[in-house]
């Protein structure tokens, strides 16, 4: 997954502080299966009616970030643009339900279920009768053939992005008709509800170069409610139209177009009727919900010339301009603002529909260099951090439960999840100090002066940093450090004001308005030279340290990179909040901004930071999807290591043999067991820290029905249209 929200996934032991017994004692506390079933944090909030209050036709024009690089999802520059087109078009076998579990589609699936487990699983989906694809032809068997043979990772000539559960098949049958499905597998598989979702025709992956190729652009046969009607890169559409020989309840709707526009671009789109449907961030839904009250943006535009720059400036900025927006001359300024003013009409027509993401926002620690690859300094890190206090400061502003996130591997609601973060423990300073302590960090030790010009994240010098981030102050700086260089007032050598890191704190990001779009997702004083004559090991008391800690000649300090794109100012206020937490216990940090484009790539994935801010969706198979996150990073033949998706480069042979386990027993109340005993380990080894689950702000036409924020439940496309005339809005359990 990326830093805005979805991608790819995200754990050393130190026997001083884990012993073999305590370990067990506390990893094993509440993964026990009669454990109370969570429950969704947030409900959907789509406008759900029954399907007869719906209006025949019409066009619904949705955002997206970007018109998709491939249609195929099994490709690695697939994203959710591809996934939004799949559900529309393809089938799958199981879609997920409001509380992230798997359910048969009904629509393609009379049933699906293990029919034998020796000697070999054996799988039977029976289909419905009436599925076909758009070309008349029935889907069976050969479909299913073609996609295990593409995916089983035997044929390097396809170029997939993923092969989990497609290489354990081992064959593949047409049952008692051609309706019947049998799926033999070579070992078990719990995970098996995951594959055929969605599934592709014979055309697609009948062939490398179909594979490769064919469906990057076009999916000329499809079986859903809709069907790709074209892909068009210079108005930045996708145009999905009713599928013909759809056998289900029709579409209500005769178009979806999916339309690319920058995330900070949205408000606007939605005001002159570019879109009806957008993904958007706090800033953009507090725009919504100003226009939605009366009189709520009020004017300042009382005449020509009468208000003076320095107010309209002043009005500007506190309802979302930017500074460089503010920088122009009075009339350009003036005419900013009657455009803003005409949106803010506009958009009284807009609602705000709000949940939470199937997503989580995490703290990454790189466990492969600098003090992080000491077990007991990751797990400081964390003990320091009052997770509780950075999920308010996201959620509570916008109305959402301000839940921090228990589990690496579910979400509450998911019948996975449990809370295991006991396994590392709560916020807590002293041992957080102690830790540190133990692991040689102390006060007052002697420090080498470091030079200015040295790098501030990995290979590039800070100025190439400081390039790619937007410029000025938002390169690099010291938290802790803020203060140097400046007079009494917080200036600097040039007049201009900076906000202490205790100011940034209070502060936080102005009531929690700015959201990462991640999607993508991403010291005090006792005076004197306290700790000077302290024994090496000795704990700072908690609240009382003054400074870095320090060992060998280095201070305790950590860089911490973030993206400064548009969107990314709620990851920003939550680094920042983070950085005070640390600095209360002598632990420093650098704060770098670079660009979006660079951010994972670059950074993340490439293991160039200490800290870092991204987020992980969830999934209702962790022992398949999460496993390669977590998983032990491997040497490779030529010298380099093997990753995979675990960015903080931090793992065990434990969690690896656990995923093992529960990937392959067929009892669900076992393999659930399993899930949440890694999970316990994964905090243990304290490579990562779930913050909080993502919010999930849509901005919808008020007359759009069963769309908006989702939550976990996989779209229904065919239900969604427009509201009909002198109908009401009055959620019934499901449409009909």
């Amino acid at each position: 997954m990326s830093h805005d929200g979805v991608g790819s996934r995200a754990v050393l032991r130190s026997a001083a502080f884990l012993t073999a017994g305590a370990l067990a004692v506390s990893l094993l506390a509440g993964c026990g299966s009669d454990e109370e079933t969570s429950r969704p944090l947030a409900g959907q909030d789509i406008d759900l009616v029954a399907r007869d209050k719906v209006a025949e036709g019409g066009t619904l024009k949705w955002a997206v970030d970007a018109v998709p690089e491939t249609l195929n999802t099994f490709q690695a520059d697939a994203d959710a643009g591809t996934t939004r087109v799949a559900q529309a078009v393809l089938p799958s076998m199981f879609r997920l339900d409001a509380a992230g579990r798997p359910v048969a589609n009904p629509a393609y699936l009379e049933s699906a279920k293990v029919i034998e487990t020796e000697p070999r699983q054996v799988v039977l989906y029976k289909l419905n009768q009436q599925a076909v694809w758009s070309d008349g032809r029935e889907i069976g068997a050969a479909d299913f053939v073609a996609q295990w043979r593409a995916l089983s990772g035997r044929d390097s000539a396809y170029w997939t992005a993923r092969n989990a559960g497609y290489d354990r098949i081992e064959k593949i049958e047409r049952g008692a008709n051609d309706l019947q499905v049998r799926v033999t597998f070579s070992r078990p598989y719990a995970d098996w509800k995951s594959l055929f979702s969605p599934l592709y025709p014979k055309d697609v992956m009948g062939t490398p170069d179909a594979f490769n190729d064919g469906a990057r652009r076009k999916l000329n046969v499809t079986a859903g409610p809709f069907k790709v009607e074209k892909v068009d890169t210079a108005t930045k559409d996708i145009v999905l139209t009713r599928n013909p020989r759809w056998w289900g309840k029709p579409a209500k709707l005769n178009e979806i177009v999916l339309h690319a526009v920058d995330r900070d671009k949205r408000a606007a789109a939605l005001a002159d009727g570019t879109v009806d449907l957008a993904d958007i961030d706090p800033a953009e839904a507090e725009r919504i919900n100003l226009a939605s009250r009366q009189g709520g943006t009020g004017t300042p535009l009382q005449g020509a010339g009468k208000t003076s720059a320095k107010k309209l400036r002043s009005w500007a900025l506190a309802h979302g301009f930017d500074a460089d927006e503010v920088k122009v001359g009075k009339k350009k300024l003036r005419r900013a603002i009657t455009r803003y003013l005409e949106q803010q009409e506009k958009l009284h027509a807009f609602d705000v529909r709000k949940s939470l993401e199937p997503a989580y926002t995490q703290l990454a620690l790189n466990g492969a260099e600098g003090p992080l690859t000491d077990e007991r300094v990751r797990r400081a890190v964390a003990r320091a951090i009052d997770r509780a206090e950075l999920a308010k400061l996201v959620l509570t502003p916008l109305g959402l439960p301000a839940v921090p996130v228990g589990s690496h591997l579910a979400l509450s609601g998911q019948a996975d999840y449990a809370d295991n973060s006991g396994a590392l423990g709560g916020p807590d300073t002293k041992e957080a100090a102690a830790l540190l302590a133990d692991a040689g960090w102390v006060l007052g030790g002697p420090v080498k002066e470091q030079k200015k010009a040295e790098k501030a994240a990995g290979a590039e010098s800070a100025k190439k940093k400081e390039e790619e981030s937007d410029g000025g102050d938002d390169g690099q700086y010291i938290v802790g450090e803020d203060d140097k260089g400046r007079d009494d007032k917080g200036r600097d050598d040039k007049g201009k004001h900076h906000e202490s890191a205790e100011e940034k704190g209070e502060k936080g990001d102005e009531g929690g308005k700015h959201l990462s779009r991640d999607g993508k997702q991403y010291s005090g004083g006792q005076g004197g030279a306290p700790g000077a004559y302290a024994p090496k090991g000795t704990a700072a008391p908690a609240g009382a340290v003054t400074g870095p800690l320090a060992k060998d000649g280095k201070a305790l300090a950590l860089r911490f990179v973030l993206p400064s794109g548009p969107g990314s100012e709620t990851l920003n206020s939550v680094a920042e909040r983070i950085s005070a937490m640390l600095e209360k216990v002598g632990i420093r940090t650098t704060i770098t901004k670079v660009s979006d484009e660079s951010y994972f790539k670059d950074h993340v994935a490439a293991g160039d930071y200490d800290l870092a801010l991204y987020s992980w969706p969830s999934s209702a198979f962790p022992a398949t999807d999460a496993r390669p996150i977590y998983a032990k990073p491997v040497p490779a033949a030529d010298g380099s290591v093997n990753v995979e998706q675990n960015f903080t480069r931090v793992g065990t042979d434990q969690v690896d043999q656990l995923f093992d386990q529960a990937a392959s027993t067929l009892d669900e109340d076992e393999a659930r067991d399993l899930i949440r005993k890694a999970d316990s380990r994964i905090w243990a080894a304290a490579g990562s820290l779930p913050l909080y689950q993502r919010p999930q702000l849509v901005g919808a036409r008020n007359n759009l029905v069963n769309a908006g924020a989702f939550g976990f439940q996989t779209p229904v496309y065919e239900d969604m249209g427009f509201l009909k005339k002198g109908a009401k809005v009055s959620p019934s359990p499901s449409a009909n």
